[in-house]
């Protein structure tokens, strides 16, 4: 067999098994080392294929079509710092639990740490942030390599699959030549299917569940970004039985639609509330439940780390559970399932605790949904956006200050809008590219992304996807000059150097951006701008809304809103 016909063999083997379990979605980045990889997946027509120049960008954007299909996504590049620019992405996906199939090409064996050209060390290159990492042998024609081959495919995607979900390396070395034969017809599988089941509690766990909460007075669910691919109707359920308040993350995505039943359980605004230390002290639970991730807020994290709940219990698919005030008290490992719904529970409600969250609850969201009548600032521009959204829409929102606004302004609504964000390292990076991709993976709804104008000049370079495949995204970019969020914080009373090192003004506008990549461009000053902005029919698939803000407005209209909130506070 010549060396093109083993190449060949070899990189439809890898495609094939691919597709064999289960992966759609290839994003590939042009480099000459990925050749017979990226000719492979380009002709076949039973993986679709994304394309990014940028690698730092194509990661991110893998990632966020990953979160949208809720499946894993294959990101395809050639070797040496190539590889590396997919670092910010991975350690996301790692801490945000995205299933990513991460490929780097690598020069062979002979040309690695002799001064080779784009050869760096790329073996186990993303250390502890990925899974799994193997490196694969050089294409060749040993029986055993093309089966071995075949079931590493099967054993990386079904790690990064398995709870928690996350992302595996494979590094494959090709010499050269790299062109290969084109195959019409994928090479058959002889590894047949993998089977993973759900994670549930035993029965002696369950039955102890069941007696906390009947000797609990005092009790708190807390809900945060919950695993991709949650069925919200287990929690549902629970907390029909369990009738305890509920305080809901805005990334929970349990917000929107509430069930009717389930309403008046529903606590959205704690953050507001949380921040008066009287009223900490007065709700202090002798039980807290938490599903999925630590919440943004973090009053609330104070009020968990402070009260030291007798029973603290996280549910969490991932027996290394995420517990970073350290209180919690039990680990129930196990996914969202139906055995919540099974749980041999009914709870009555204690009265007095549950009306004062209640009570106060009903009194804050007046407030916040006053804020826009009364205010001009960003969290003005954020409850009117939540109000205009159109129902079946998605909102990305970026870290900082976008994600807090999120979580304060968005009250509960029965329009379908659902949020999302990278909230697993929270960083500011890629956060374009991530709504990109995610547009993809659910084409099917309105994407909008919120966004700061840095976090938006950080990765300006997501737009180049745009040249390459169909994109539609409205992208609205808060645009204080700077780093809006430092004003909160003890950083801003230090005048001498905040400007410099935290407020960090650029001066810039972002109307030439949107001339540059063919988007609609409108530019608002005033909040009455935003009235009716989505009324008008859409000609053009890229939308960009800047809206200017102050940033020393906005930090004096959110602590009226907080003191407002505290001053009709029932205790």
């Amino acid at each position: 067999m010549s060396e093109r016909e083993i190449l060949t063999n070899y990189v439809y083997k890898i495609v094939a098994s691919i597709i064999q379990n289960g992966v759609e979605d290839v994003v590939i980045s042009p480099g000459s080392r990925s050749t017979p990889l990226a000719y492979a997946f380009a002709s076949t027509k039973d993986i679709q294929v994304y394309r990014q120049v940028d690698e730092r960008s194509a990661a991110f954007f893998a990632l966020g079509l990953a979160k949208a299909k809720q499946k894993p996504v294959v990101l395809l590049c050639t070797s040496g710092t190539a590889a590396a620019n997919y670092y910010p992405a991975i350690v996301e996906a790692k801490y945000s639990r995205i299933p990513l199939i991460v490929i780097t090409a690598d020069r062979p064996h002979e040309l690695r740490e002799v001064g080779a050209p784009q050869a760096i060390n790329q073996i186990n290159l993303y250390g502890e942030h990925v899974k799994w990492s193997a490196d694969f042998p050089i294409p060749d024609d040993a029986k055993q390599t093309l089966p071995f081959v075949e079931r590493h495919i099967a054993r990386g995607v079904n790690i990064a699959k398995s709870s928690p979900l996350g992302p595996v390396h494979f590094n494959i070395p090709f010499r050269e030549p790299l062109l290969i034969d084109f195959n019409e017809q994928l090479p058959l599988a002889t590894f047949k299917g993998s089977f993973i089941g759900e994670i549930t509690p035993t029965e002696e766990t369950k039955k102890l569940l069941i007696n906390i909460m009947n000797e609990t007075n005092k009790g708190l669910i807390v809900v945060g970004e919950l695993a991709l691919g949650t069925d919200l109707r287990y929690i549902w359920d629970f907390i029909r039985k369990v009738k305890w308040p509920v305080l809901v993350e805005s990334l929970s995505n349990m917000r929107a639609k509430i069930p009717d039943d389930c309403k008046q359980y529903i606590i959205t605004t704690y953050d507001a509330l949380l921040k008066s230390e009287p009223y900490r002290e007065k709700v202090v639970a002798d039980t807290i439940i938490r599903f999925g991730a630590q919440p943004v807020s973090k009053f609330l994290t104070i009020f968990i780390t402070n009260s030291m709940p007798t029973n603290y219990i996280v549910i969490d698919e991932d027996p290394m559970f995420r517990d970073s005030s350290s209180v919690s008290t039990h680990l129930i490992n196990a996914s969202i399932g139906k055995w919540l719904s099974e749980l041999q529970i009914e709870l009555e409600i204690n009265n007095d605790y549950f009306s004062i969250w209640r009570a106060n609850e009903d009194m804050a969201i007046k407030h916040i949904a006053k804020h826009v009548e009364s205010e001009t600032d960003e969290g003005a521009v954020v409850r009117s956006l939540l109000e205009q959204l159109p129902d079946g829409s998605d909102l990305f929102v970026s870290s900082s200050m976008p994600i807090r606004d999120i979580d304060t302004f968005l009250i509960p609504t029965d329009r379908d809008i659902q949020i999302f964000a990278n909230r697993g390292a929270n960083g500011i990076d890629g956060v374009m590219s991530t709504a990109l991709g995610f547009s993809h993976g659910r084409s099917d709804r309105q994407l909008f992304l919120l966004i700061g104008d840095l976090a938006f000049l950080h990765d300006v370079n997501a737009l180049i996807a745009t040249r390459y495949q169909p994109c539609n995204i409205t992208v609205i970019v808060l645009n204080n000059d700077g780093g809006g969020i430092f004003s909160y914080l003890s950083q801003s009373t230090i005048k001498e150097y905040y400007e410099d090192l935290f407020g960090t003004p650029t001066a810039l506008q972002f109307e030439q951006v949107a001339i540059m990549y063919d988007m609609e461009y409108i530019q608002v000053n005033k909040l009455v701008e935003m009235k009716g902005i989505f009324n008008s029919e859409r000609t053009n698939p890229l939308r960009l809304i800047e809206v200017f803000t102050d940033r020393q407005e906005n930090v004096a209209a959110h602590r009226r809103l907080w003191q407002q909130i505290h001053s009709e506070m029932k205790q």
